[in-house]
This record gives C-alpha cells, structure tokens and sequence, in this order.
C-alpha cells in the first residue's frame, strides 16, 4: 500500500531536500574520518589494525542490516525507517564524540553503521515514488552530487576539525546536523510509502544472511590465523544456506532471479563491486602515508585528498548525461581502464612528490566518475520499475560489500606486514612495502574489473520480466 498525502512540488522539494541531507552526511563521516584517525590512534594508542575497525566495523554494520532494512521499509513505511534512521546515526555520531576508548568507539560506529543501513535503504526508493520518471534523473543527479560534496568537503573539513577542535569535532559536527534533518522529517514530512504492506518478513533469510556476512568479513580480516579460516569457512557455508533458503521462499528479503535472468544487472553489479573494492581504502592508505611518512598535519592531508572526489563530482553528472546517448558499458569499461592505471601509478607513492600524488588522484577520480554514473545507469535501465526499489537496494549492498572487502584487503595486509604495531619510523620501510603491496593488488582486481563491466552486453537488450 502507498500513501501519498501530498503529490505537489512542495513534498518534492521536502524529499529531495532530506535526500541531499542524508548522502551529504553519509558521504561527509565515511571521508572526514580518515582524517581523525591519527589523531584517535594517538590518544587511545591504538595500532593500525584497530584503526581499521573504525571504518570497517561501521561498514560491515551497514552491510549486514541494508537488504533487510529495505523489505521492513517496504512492508512498514519507508519514510518511518527512513526517520528512525536519521535519529540512530545522529545520536550514535554524537556517542562517538564522548568515546572513552578505542573499543567503545568501535561499537558505537557498529550502531552509526545500522542507522545509515536504515537511510541508504529507504532514501533512493523514497525518491522513486515521489517524483515521476521524467522528473528522476535530474532528482538523482542532485542525490548524487550531494554523495561527492560530502566525499570532497570531508576531508577538508575533517582535517581542519581535527587540528583546531580535536577529532571528536568530527563525529559532533555530524551529529547536531543529523538532529536538524531528524526534526525537519519529523515535522515537514506526513506522506508514507508501504507498497508490500501485509507481506511478511523473511526473518530467517535475513538472520542467516547478517551471520554469515559478518562471519566472512571478521573471518577475512583475522586472517592469517585459524580462527580466521574457520570464520571464512562458516560464513561460506552459511552463504550458500541463504541463497537456498532465498530460492524457496516466497516472500524473500533479497531477489535473486535478477542475477540469474539478466545479464546486464548482474554483471554491471559485478563491475560495481570490483570496482569499489580496489578503490576504497585508497583515502584510508593514502591518509596514514601522508600524516607518518610525508609528515603532512591533517588538514593538510585533507587538502591533498580532496582532489580525487572533487574531480569525481565534475566528471560524473557528465558521464551521466553521455550514458543516455552512448552504450553505458563503453563509459564505464573505460573509466574501470582509467582507475586501473591510477591505482597501479599509486604503487609508487613512496617515490612521489605531493603534485604527483594530486595529478594522480585526478586520474583515479576521473576514472571512478566516468564509471559510476553510467554504472548506475545500466544497473536501473536494466530493470522495470517493478523492480527499481529492488535494484538500488543491490545497488547499495554492492557498494558496502566492496568497501567492506577493500578494508579487509588492507587490513589483512598491514597484519602480515607490520602487525598489531603502530605505524612509527622505525618500521616506516614495511609500512611502504605494505603500500606498494596493496596497490598492486588493487590495480590487479580492477584490471579483471574491465571485462567484468564490459562483459554486461547492451542494456537496451534486456529487461527484466
């Protein structure tokens, strides 16, 4: 059932207004704290593995409860999940600002990484039903854009933070704007959207799916130990439990007939996963490299940072626009190419001066521009909107799931390289290694990326039934 009180511009204007809100702050905390994280290591004495947490415990958080925040939303009211949502990242942004210790912290960010599984969930979909489908893309452009603003003024404003109030700044800056977006839904907005009001909830699927996401990425991230390859084996099993149960449930929290019936879907999410795995941690990496080895404050880090989503947020709406007149595969197999060159050019930051750096943050952001939008393109083109909610929900969990992996990637590096050790002079040498390392990693993983995004066919061919 959907209910919409109100069809006029004005609840336009008010939904697309807590859209931009949400994807500014969301974008903002996932870019400013890479910038606190020094700073955060140093009072808590925290090692680089447990700096990693911060980020990835915040990640797996969103990860494992998006899909099934999606079905309640869609069962319950999204502009319910939607509000509850906004009120659990803010307060828990705020929790994070009085942390007193590094494991608390952790936690709290566990809590943050629920809210935002509630927002990512529910915004896009919020979206759709309000405004018609010639009015969509110029919504999503401005959604979009407000993702890059928040990606670039993050690292400035989170550097700046950081030196002149302390990191705590950070979180407290987002949570008194979080509150603000919390009252202005609860008192603007009255319209709610429940289209599978009365269906139920697949409760087991979703359980089997969080356990066993959780189990592989803690399993991945304790690696090399045994207790990491017994995490990894579980979680394994427990995903083809899931992919069981989702085939022979009628009412499933994640449709799986999209994967399997449409070429393009499937492999343009592919490409999308690929692609944010090999380019996530680059900020997290390059942040520690800048502040302990180019011995840059944080502030100034921020400002080297911010070139990469600067540039991504002048070349996507472009490549947005052009993926409506070319083939989207061709833009986005070429920005995966573009990516694959900035990130392998990134193997050698060690030998770099800061310019080098810049220019090759442009490049890397000129890939990921060109890439994204006409991603996303091919990705809700490829489907009907019977299924548009559907599809930017697996949207988004790609997206988690490749940062997810990203981190893990790194983290798993750092332990096999320097340990539960902080990153000081004296190991300074196998910190680069680790750098050099993980970069080629990534490039290589992009690099398959390119026949993963090309693979996906003409969108135009087909459509999901």
């Amino acid at each position: 059932m959907a209910e919409i009180s109100d069809t006029s511009g004005s609840l336009k204007r008010k939904i697309l207004l807590a859209a931009v809100v949400s994807a500014f702050l969301n974008s903002f905390m996932a870019s400013a704290i890479n910038l606190a994280l020094p700073s955060i290591g140093e009072e808590f004495s925290a090692d680089a593995i447990l700096l990693g947490w911060i980020a990835t415990a915040y990640l797996l958080s969103s990860a494992v409860f998006l899909v099934p925040f999606g079905r309640i939303a869609d069962i319950y009211g999204r502009r319910k999940v939607f509000l509850w949502g906004m009120a659990i990242f803010s307060l828990a942004s705020a929790g994070s600002s009085f942390a007193p210790g590094i494991y608390t912290l952790i936690i709290i960010r566990v809590l943050q990484g629920v809210g935002s599984a509630m927002i990512f969930a529910t915004g896009i979909a919020i979206v759709t039903s309000v405004f018609p489908a010639e009015e969509r893309g110029k919504a999503f452009g401005l959604t979009i854009a407000a993702v890059y603003i928040g990606l670039s003024f993050g690292p400035f404003a989170g550097g700046m933070l950081t030196d002149y109030l302390g990191w705590r700044s950070v979180f407290l800056f987002t949570a008194v704007a979080g509150m603000a977006g919390v009252l202005f839904i609860g008192f603007r907005i009255r319209a709610e959207w429940a289209e599978a009001a009365g269906e139920p909830f697949d409760l087991q699927g979703s359980v089997i799916y969080g356990i066993s996401l959780f189990l592989l990425i803690y399993g991945f991230s304790s690696l090399p130990s045994a207790r990491g390859f017994a995490c990894l084996g579980t979680g394994s099993a427990g995903i083809v439990m899931f992919l069981a149960v989702q085939l022979k449930t009628r009412y499933p929290v994640m449709q799986l007939k999209l994967f399997v019936n449409n070429p393009v879907f499937a492999w343009s999410n592919a490409a999308a996963l690929i692609n944010y795995s090999a380019t996530f941690a680059v900020a997290f990496l390059l942040s520690l490299y800048l502040q302990y080895i180019k011995g840059l404050t944080a502030s100034d880090a921020g400002l080297v940072l911010v070139s990469q989503p600067v540039v991504m947020a002048v070349v996507s709406p472009l490549a947005g626009r052009l993926s409506d007149r070319i083939e989207p595969r061709i833009l986005a197999t070429a920005g995966m190419a573009v990516t694959t060159a900035g990130l392998f050019f990134l193997s050698f930051a060690a030998v770099m001066s800061i310019t080098t750096i810049i220019i090759t943050l442009v490049l890397l952001g000129t890939g990921f521009g060109l890439f994204s939008s006409p991603n996303s393109n091919a990705i809700m083109s490829a489907v009907t909107p019977k299924y548009y909610g559907i599809a930017s929900g697996t949207m988004g969990t790609m997206r988690l799931l490749g940062q997810m992996f990203s981190m893990g990637v790194v983290m798993l590096i750092l332990a096999l390289y320097i340990g539960r050790e902080p990153v000081t002079e004296q190991n300074s040498d196998v910190f680069l290694e680790s750098l050099r390392v993980a970069f080629w990693l990534f490039s290589a993983l992009c690099f398959l990326g390119i026949f993963a995004s090309y693979a996906r066919g003409d969108m135009r061919t087909y459509k999901s039934k």
